[in-house]
């Protein structure tokens, strides 16, 4: 058996290394990572930056490496806020809201759209999907770089061309949805249109 001289000797390793032992972080450290922990829960949009800003105004002196190292040994990660997916257009005309206690039971009763975004390494695209209300199943899809009305008319011929027509079409009231060439390819399948309120995220 090798002494531990020996095997420090043949890997290079200072004794002092042999012995280390692992410390924790100091009980400072483990009261900064608690109180990191409580206003992550709520702010869960801040990174290390605005972090470091509470924490001092709260009469911490700690600086952005610490508060960073800290966010990363806890698996603390901001959600940067998503992208606008959908503004209203206030020259376009909006549609009463047509499935308030209407009961949805078979599909092609009622399909709907949605916009959300898929971020990129630079960036994000936008993702719009055609979906049947009552089986939750997803029709057609399109994805754009910009919120052009485009690519939304693109997924509904689509999904018309494939599935046939609905009776109702609901959606919110962003300027895609309200665009003329949008109303228009709903009005020409004579498909009825639904729209509830504005959307904002």
């Amino acid at each position: 058996m090798l002494s531990v001289r020996r095997q420090c000797r043949i890997l290079r390793l200072q004794r002092s290394t042999y012995y280390y032992q692992p410390i924790g972080e100091s009980p400072y450290n483990l009261e900064l990572m608690k109180r990191i922990d409580e206003l992550f829960m709520e702010l869960p949009f801040f990174g290390s930056r605005q972090m470091r800003n509470i924490l001092r105004d709260e009469g911490h002196q700690v600086g952005r490496g610490r508060v960073r190292r800290l966010m990363r040994k806890m698996g603390l990660m901001a959600i940067y806020q998503k992208p606008k997916t959908s503004y209203p257009h206030p020259q376009h005309k909006t549609y009463p809201y047509l499935l308030r206690h209407r009961a949805i039971t078979k599909p092609n009763q009622v399909w709907c759209a949605d916009i959300t975004y898929i971020p990129m390494k630079r960036g994000f695209l936008y993702l719009v999907a055609i979906l049947d209300w009552h089986s939750r199943a997803i029709l057609s899809w399109r994805l754009s770089n910009t919120m052009e009305a485009d690519f939304c008319v693109s997924a509904l011929e689509n999904a018309i061309m494939r599935y046939g027509v609905p009776e109702i079409f609901n959606t919110d009231q962003g300027s895609q949805f309200t665009s003329y060439e949008f109303i228009k390819t709903l009005r020409d399948a004579g498909i009825r249109i639904s729209m509830d309120g504005q959307r904002y995220d």
